[in-house]
């Protein structure tokens, strides 16, 4: 049981710190998809390609460093497919607007459904797995959107991107503050930690 608890401070104190980078990584992509209303479909690519390669990395390097523990290869697997629907979205150049669409709702579509997964089998940890599993379920539910109806226009795109990602970002930022809270309470009283989920 005690070597558990030190695994899950392990833990906690390396994911958090991944999570809040993507968060603020997700919260600047909604702000600049939504507040640049003339955005052209290009910047609003680039602006895509460039956050799901930066959210890819820090996956795939929150993935490599935690081979150790249990599902280690599930951070591993959205690193891999944000970096590929971000290096889609930079090497398209002549991109149309439900390319991007396809790109982007397949890409939240999977995300969501594999944070929806992880929520489920991580369910001893109550508020943590609430807002990962919000936000498994607000990525599926702007993929779906997105797939479901492709917008004709760079800005309508802009807009719903934009909307999702700083929504996505703000539920990101709290749970790696639970997190956060978790492997500090966990620092204080490690008998009090629980087990490993």
């Amino acid at each position: 049981m005690e070597r558990a608890a030190e695994l899950l401070l392990v833990d906690l104190r390396l994911a958090w710190p991944v999570l809040l980078a993507r968060a603020v990584f997700a919260v600047a992509l909604g702000l600049v998809a939504l507040i640049w209303p003339t955005i052209t479909l290009l910047v609003l690519a680039w602006t895509f390609g460039i956050y799901a390669i930066l959210d890819g990395v820090t996956q795939i390097i929150d993935g490599v460093r935690r081979r150790d523990r249990p599902r280690w290869w599930i951070s591993l697997l959205l690193g891999l497919l944000s970096l590929a629907a971000g290096v889609i979205a930079l090497i398209w150049p002549d991109i149309t607007a439900v390319a991007l669409a396809i790109v982007v709702g397949i890409w939240a579509l999977a995300t969501g459904v594999i944070e929806i997964i992880s929520a489920v089998r991580q369910r001893r940890e109550r508020r943590r797995v609430a807002l990962l599993g919000l936000a498994g379920l607000l990525s599926v539910v702007a993929g779906v959107l997105i797939l479901a109806w492709p917008v004709p226009g760079a800005l309508a795109l802009a807009l719903l991107i934009g909307a999702f990602a700083v929504v996505y970002g703000v539920l990101l930022a709290a749970l790696a503050l639970a997190l956060r809270d978790a492997a500090n309470s966990s620092t204080t009283e490690p008998s009090s930690a629980p087990a490993s989920p």
